[in-house]
């Protein structure tokens, strides 16, 4: 982030308190400022925990580079196997210009801002479109307060982050110039937003188009023991990735069983190019918008669903789904069944539903 335009996270909070007064008196589509810079390379990564340590090696127990906080944003010169930090299972580092960094806590990002449109394509919704965001992350401010959603009303300064979907329903310009879009969740809890539109990619429906079509005997095996997915067509195996499932365990180690995956077949029965996913309670719960290419397979709300809070996967993380890479959760929605039509961007399906997917220990 360039200090010639811009403040730190840290310094903005502080005097958020200061400036409430003033900044309640004018639209939020005016305060919103530019897009911060970014650093100068190909692939970023991003703190997405509230603190790091930048180490000398990658390992826990070198000296200290210097700390990091949430949401800032390093080059990503290469991964690297290191040393595993007490209590987690990964062994690989993110090495930076300055130091290595725990790579589960960096989700990878690039910056790639856009050219906003000027008008928005009509749709079976109305005017409107589903769009990535494609920059670190994009400020967002709220514009029919007070907030409905709790990461909205826990956050000081929201924020959407790299590869997130959304809905955009409207254009305008403010009194600087920027254009903004208007961010209206299909499936929120009711917050309407306004964010930079550079930051937001259109969906186009090539995007969407099935992969293998015409191939019939599909399968998605998870593999809670070694958290992987693999796609089969027949016997062939199409695709492999890692993934996080649900765990048994909290963070405390104690046991907690109804955040397992549920094992054995279970057919998709609903796609959702994007969603807004809550649930869980006080201190265990969570609530998450813009979850992308998400494939719903048991029960009212587990899913294969595009992960952009934690970069741990090959590690039980979540609260029941499967967390997968943005780019996995992709392939499995475009080459699972059922379809699912550019517009409206989600089907569901009754029983016996679609593409089954296996989970196994």
């Amino acid at each position: 982030m360039s200090a010639r335009n811009s403040i730190s996270r840290r310094d903005f909070l502080k005097l958020a308190a200061v400036g409430l007064g003033a900044a309640v008196l004018r639209p939020a589509i005016d305060v919103l400022a530019q897009q911060p810079s970014f650093p100068d390379s190909e692939r970023l990564g991003r703190v997405c925990v509230g603190k790091i340590d930048l180490r000398t090696r990658p390992s826990a127990d070198a000296p200290s580079a210097g700390v990091l906080y949430e949401d800032a944003v390093v080059p990503w010169l290469r991964e690297v196997v290191g040393e595993t930090p007490l209590g987690r299972v990964n062994r690989r580092w993110v090495e930076t210009d300055k130091g290595y960094l725990y790579a589960p806590n960096v989700q990878p990002v690039e910056n790639h801002p856009n050219q906003p449109l000027k008008e928005l394509p009509d749709t079976s919704l109305g005017k409107g479109m589903w769009a990535e965001v494609t920059v670190p992350y994009v400020d967002v401010y709220l514009d029919n307060p007070p907030a409905r959603s709790p990461w909205l009303k826990n956050s000081p300064m929201p924020r959407l982050y790299y590869s997130q979907i959304l809905w955009i329903d409207q254009i305008t310009t403010n009194s600087r110039g920027q254009v903004l879009y208007r961010v209206n969740e299909r499936f929120g809890l009711g917050d309407i937003l306004w964010a930079a539109a550079e930051g937001f990619r259109p969906i186009t429906a090539d995007e969407m188009t099935p992969i293998s079509p015409d191939v019939e005997n599909k399968t998605v095996v998870v593999d809670v023991t070694h958290q992987t997915m693999s796609c089969y067509e027949g016997n062939s195996e199409v695709y492999y990735c890692l993934i996080s499932s649900g765990g048994k365990w909290d963070a405390e180690g104690n046991e907690v069983e109804k955040w397992s995956t549920p094992v054995g077949p279970h057919p998709i029965w609903r796609k959702l190019v994007s969603i807004h996913m809550i649930g869980g309670t006080t201190g265990g719960g969570y609530d998450l918008p813009g979850i992308a290419w998400t494939s719903l397979f048991s029960g009212e709300g587990v899913a294969i669903h595009s992960t952009f809070w934690h970069n741990d996967f090959g590690v039980p993380r979540s609260h029941g789904c499967v967390n997968a890479r943005p780019e996995d959760a992709k392939f499995v929605f475009r080459w699972t069944l059922p379809q699912v039509p550019y517009d409206p961007g989600d089907v569901t399906v009754s029983m016996p539903g679609g593409t089954k997917v296996l989970v196994v220990e």
